[in-house]
């Protein structure tokens, strides 16, 4: 099925979701006269205050274009010529970005089989057999995505035993946060919680995901990382001229947990999707909710039936396993009408 304006509300991505009204004011309101080009604005600079606000004060903050480039600068800060990255076999730099970290950056990636797309402690210490030989890449990195691509949300007890031990073998900690506004939402808990707190070195901020435009930003926690990122920033193609109109989407978002309404109405979506197909017969719920997305089981005609009415990825074909995803402008009467569908489609 084609995806469009023509459709009903999309349940494929919160990247069809539009852009929140009071982001679009302010690029609207950053658009007035000339400013500085590059980042020496007045608006980047009140984006790196925020982020110290949000991240805490030795948090530096570099606005970029997407989520893929902001990992890219971010990892590229991390790992040498020769170094490895440790990572679910699900994580989004293994599977949507194209080999971006072995083209770009030519490391290995480590990736580790997961039933939640979460790593633990053991699935790091699995990976060190090899440190130290040079007939072998050398784990430099470990990578986690808080929401996991499996909608699964890491605690912050979780990802502090992932930087003990990170840390304890000399390796650093990258999070690739797309969706971190989420899972603060739910976890109800602060960026700063589940970053630098519990041992994070460098996170991807997502924006778009949450009522941007098109903003992300590479947010450094360890401060002896920041040096080299503007450079590799530009290297990447990552330095936008007019970094005004990224910065002040970011800020907004930061502004007023901006951020946290949309990301914790998203999520409240999914978990009425979700509460809405529990007494349907035929489907079942793959992996917790504990994001905005769903993961769900259901049969074949069934799927084909409602993707002529609605848009949504199927993400595992031989077991039937479809993505819903709910967005900030993700309404009440959009999720009853989708759930209507989705009775039908069940004959129930």
């Amino acid at each position: 099925m084609a995806i469009g304006s023509v459709y009903p509300k999309s349940f494929a991505s919160d990247n069809h979701a539009g852009v929140h009204p009071d982001v679009l004011a302010a690029i609207s309101e950053a658009n007035v006269g000339d400013a500085p080009a590059y980042g020496d604005d007045r608006w980047t600079h009140d984006f790196e205050e925020r982020v110290k606000d949000a991240f805490g004060g030795d948090a530096v903050g570099f606005p970029v274009l997407n989520g893929a480039g902001a990992n890219m600068v971010g990892l590229a800060e991390m790992v040498g010529r020769y170094d490895a990255i440790i990572c679910p076999d699900t994580a989004h730099i293994v599977t949507h970005e194209t080999g971006a970290s072995e083209r770009l950056l030519g490391v290995k990636l480590l990736t580790v089989p997961t039933e939640d797309g979460k790593l633990v402690a053991g699935d790091i210490e699995a990976r060190l057999g090899a440190v130290g030989m040079a007939h072998e890449p050398q784990p430099r990195v470990v990578s986690i995505s808080e929401v996991s691509e499996l909608g699964t949300c890491y605690s912050p007890d979780e990802i502090a035993a992932l930087a003990e031990v990170a840390h304890g073998n000399g390796l650093l900690l990258h999070m690739d946060g797309a969706r971190l506004a989420n899972a603060a939402a739910y976890l109800g808990c602060s960026l700063q919680a589940i970053t630098t707190d519990v041992g994070v070195d460098i996170v991807s901020f997502g924006g778009t995901k949450n009522g941007a435009l098109a903003a992300e930003a590479v947010v450094v926690l360890q401060p002896s990382l920041a040096t080299g990122i503007p450079f590799l920033q530009r290297q990447s193609l990552q330095l936008a001229s007019k970094t005004r109109f990224i910065s002040v989407q970011l800020s907004t978002l930061l502004s007023d947990d901006l951020w946290r309404t949309n990301a914790a109405h998203a999520n409240a979506m999914s978990r009425r999707l979700v509460d809405g197909v529990a007494d349907v017969p035929g489907i079942s719920i793959h992996y917790p909710v504990q994001s905005n997305a769903v993961f769900a089981a259901l049969p074949e005609d069934a799927i084909t039936s409602l993707q002529e009415q609605f848009a949504f990825h199927v993400w595992n074909t031989s077991e039937g396993v479809v993505r819903w995803m709910t967005a900030f402008d993700t309404t009440p009467d959009h999720v009853d009408d989708f759930l209507a569908a989705i009775r039908k489609a069940m004959s129930v």
